[in-house]
């Protein structure tokens, strides 16, 4: 059985056109989240495979 991080890995060639909607960033993965490069506390969760880049999906931002 593939790991959380396999399961959940989000392609490079979309993870490359993916931008923070709050930073307008550029995002890396880190486990099942999404981050913003220009700052890490902005997360946005990965629910069954699918990004959810919602502002108010941001849980971890202190904005």
């Amino acid at each position: 059985m593939p790991s959380a991080d396999a399961r959940y890995a989000v392609p490079s060639h979309i993870l490359r056109i993916l931008r923070c909607p709050r930073t307008g960033s550029e995002l890396k993965q880190e486990g099942e989240e999404l981050v913003s490069l220009t700052d890490p506390g902005t997360r946005y969760p990965i629910e069954g495979g699918v990004p959810r880049l919602l502002v108010e999906a941001d849980a971890r931002s202190g904005s």
